[in-house]
């Protein structure tokens, strides 16, 4: 093993502000598309601003776009999370379609997670080599193929009463007493 991830900040996995369980968040918060308007290596990122840009602000409202000329500088896309998170991309002599393709994934991921030593809640010392318990790991494996409804592997005749079943049984008795009394008594 490695000890190259010592010295990265350890953090766990988890869903940021439990994405998706209530509405969905784009983790996203702003953009900033550096470019040079002469440079001949951000023409991609000139195109995709003239032609794209405008529909990728109306699409994404919680975006701030922000655009930044800059004489003789190559062209890059900075990308801030929620989470504090900053992407820088360098787009050097990148196509339209290229930037586009770039861009949607930096809309759609949650920040740069390459900086992160990932972390999980249980350790041991010995783990183990035959991988996780699953409710499937001591099954039957001609449970695989079967033919299902069976009565070999799902017979309900088997299981105990259950008490609902007896409550229900005793107060169907205990109904025809009563009317048998009530016959008698007439």
């Amino acid at each position: 093993m490695s000890a190259k991830n010592i010295f990265l900040k350890p953090g766990f996995v988890r869903a940021p502000l439990q994405n998706g369980v209530g509405r969905y968040v784009c983790q996203l918060q702003r953009i900033v598309l550096k470019f040079c308007k002469s440079n001949g290596s951000s023409r991609g990122l000139r195109d995709y601003i003239e032609q794209d840009l405008v529909d990728f602000a109306k699409e994404n409202p919680g975006v701030v776009v922000y655009l930044k000329p800059r004489r003789h500088r190559g062209p890059v896309v900075v990308a801030e999370y929620l989470n504090g998170d900053r992407v820088w991309m360098n787009m050097h002599n990148k196509t339209h379609s290229e930037i586009t393709k770039w861009i949607d994934v930096l809309r759609t991921q949650q920040g740069d997670n390459s900086t992160t030593r990932l972390r999980k809640y249980q350790y041991t010392d010995h783990p183990s080599i035959q991988g996780p318990w699953t409710p499937f790991t001591f099954k039957n494996p001609a449970l695989n193929t079967a033919e299902l409804p069976n009565q070999a592997y799902g017979a309900n005749d088997r299981l105990p009463m259950s008490a609902t079943e007896q409550l229900r049984l005793m107060f169907e008795a205990q109904k025809l007493g009563k009317n048998e009394e009530l016959k008698t008594a007439e």
